[in-house]
């Protein structure tokens, strides 16, 4: 009996207020899909991280006959300046592996990069710097590698390629903060909509209330069926919210950007069946905390 009391009240509150109800599945979805999407692009920054800092080198370029600077006051780099540089590195705790380029093989990595190129035609194999390319055993810790040998004779240039990765790393970071501070919006706009609804909701059902504490009834027993409402309403949304990001990972994500850069892997449907249970039990507890606030507010019993 008390099941279908229960089952009942919701109902009647469904179907009362459906209005609000709509509104507020709609929110929450929206929220649920922003969190969601957060979460994602938090992923997505991690998974590029971590594709691009295993295959991060250091580049030691050295001198040739045209190249200018302190270290290259001497001209072109000397057999002996060539290994005191290789056995610098090779010697480091940061430095994993070591690999060396000659102006042959740089001419041709240069050639096969510009081969479309007016360019192409008009460099020359000596006009190239041979170079060492090391890969660091923590791609974070690089700071001793290039100050280790961005003095000695023969360098021209050390260079980092993470220094061309840090504005792509920063832009994911700026969309993940964009995406949470829009799902911060939302969530207080769910608040307050929750809130409206249950207030609505009660005052409807004041007389049932006033009879049920009467006769006895317990907190939690009057209580239940507003929480309840909210909890079916958070997770109407969340499913909805969950369906969207699924379509937006899919057209927006898998037809267009992963199929055109693919200079990193991307997120996927894996990634958003990973974070579905836990956006599912987000929006329902959420909604229930704030049905329970509100009552606890408004609900004098």
């Amino acid at each position: 009996m008390r099941f279908q009391y229960v089952l009942s009240e919701i109902t009647t509150g469904l179907r009362r207020n459906l209005t609000m109800t709509i509104a507020l599945v709609i929110v929450v979805a929206i929220s649920i899909a922003m969190l969601g999407a957060g979460l994602l692009i938090r992923s997505q920054a991690e998974t590029t991280k971590g594709y691009w800092y295993d295959r991060i080198e250091i580049s030691v370029f050295m001198c040739n006959e045209y190249s200018t600077g302190a270290g290259c006051a001497d001209g072109a780099v000397t057999d002996a300046q060539r290994d005191t540089i290789r056995q610098t590195l090779e010697s480091h705790p940061e430095v994993d592996e070591v690999f060396y380029e000659n102006q042959e093989q740089a001419f041709e990595r240069f050639s096969e990069q510009f081969d479309d190129s007016d360019i192409g035609g008009i460099i020359t194999p000596d006009q190239l710097p041979e170079s060492f390319r090391v890969a660091l055993q923590d791609p974070e810790q690089y700071d001793g590698v290039v100050s280790a040998v961005a003095g000695l004779p023969g360098v021209q240039e050390v260079t980092d390629q993470r220094q061309l990765l840090e504005p792509l790393f920063r832009t994911l970071d700026g969309f993940q903060l964009v995406a949470f501070a829009i799902t911060v919006i939302q969530i207080i706009a769910a608040v307050l909509l929750i809130g409206n609804t249950i207030r609505l909701a009660a005052f409807n059902r004041r007389r049932e209330t006033g009879i049920m504490r009467l006769v006895g009834a317990s907190n939690f027993y009057i209580q239940l069926p507003f929480i309840l409402e909210a909890a079916i309403a958070g997770l109407l949304g969340s499913v909805l919210g969950v369906i969207a990001l699924f379509g937006g990972v899919e057209l927006i994500v898998g037809r267009f950007i992963a199929p055109n850069l693919q200079f990193t892997s991307w997120v996927d449907s894996a990634d958003v069946w990973a974070a579905t249970p836990w956006l599912l039990v987000a929006g329902v507890l959420f909604s229930m905390l704030a049905s329970f606030v509100t009552l606890r507010r408004y609900l004098r019993v």
